[in-house]
């Protein structure tokens, strides 16, 4: 990439991450532009969808949301791992508000740009699901497509500013019905050390 094509690209993912998180992931695409100073057909050929420009910014963290997953599959309790990882990944759709529904389309569609990403993190927690299940904590019944569903009404939620004083509770009730033994979470204080850090 020439310098100044490259510089016009890291300029828009700069001014894209302060609009996304001032406005959310439908922010307008003309204004990130004008205020990274091009046009926007140099938007358009840098990033040729708005999704495609989700991707370059959220890569790093799908990644590494799909790691933390691997990691869990292999430490301390299996009904813990789903519980805790399912936290965070709220906790990441709650912080780039307005993602949720581009990454819920995108499992559907194979030509979005987010699509592989957001496969690779139903994956990852239907592994987790799977553990689980496997150790007798979580239901039989549920699978990792109906999992992410939940994950996505639940990040819904918590964006909702008439609900989000809920979304504890409401979190609580759902992930009972997912595991076989009601746990108040382990996972919540892991969670919330974490943050602490």
């Amino acid at each position: 990439m020439r310098a100044d094509a490259r510089k016009n690209y890291d300029r828009l993912l700069s001014v894209a991450r302060d609009i996304f998180t001032k406005q959310g992931a439908d922010a307008s695409l003309r204004d990130i532009a004008r205020k990274a100073e091009v046009g926007l057909g140099t938007l358009y050929r840098h990033f040729p969808s708005r999704e495609a420009l989700l991707e370059a910014l959220l890569r790093s963290s799908f990644e590494a949301l799909a790691t933390r997953a691997d990691e869990l599959q292999t430490t301390g309790d299996s009904a813990d791992g789903l519980m805790l990882w399912l936290q965070e990944i709220i906790a990441f759709t709650h912080e780039h508000r307005g993602i949720i529904a581009p990454m819920v389309n995108a499992i559907e569609d194979s030509d979005s740009a987010l699509h592989t990403s957001c496969v690779t993190l139903r994956a990852a927690g239907a592994a987790l699901l799977a553990r689980a299940q496997a150790d007798g904590n979580a239901r039989l019944d549920l699978n990792g497509s109906e999992l992410f569903d939940l994950i996505a009404a639940l990040a819904w939620l918590r964006e909702q500013p008439s609900h989000a004083s809920r979304s504890d509770r409401l979190f609580n009730l759902v992930t009972g019905a997912i595991l076989t033994t009601p746990r108040e979470s382990n996972a919540r204080r892991q969670l919330d050390l974490k943050r602490k850090d």
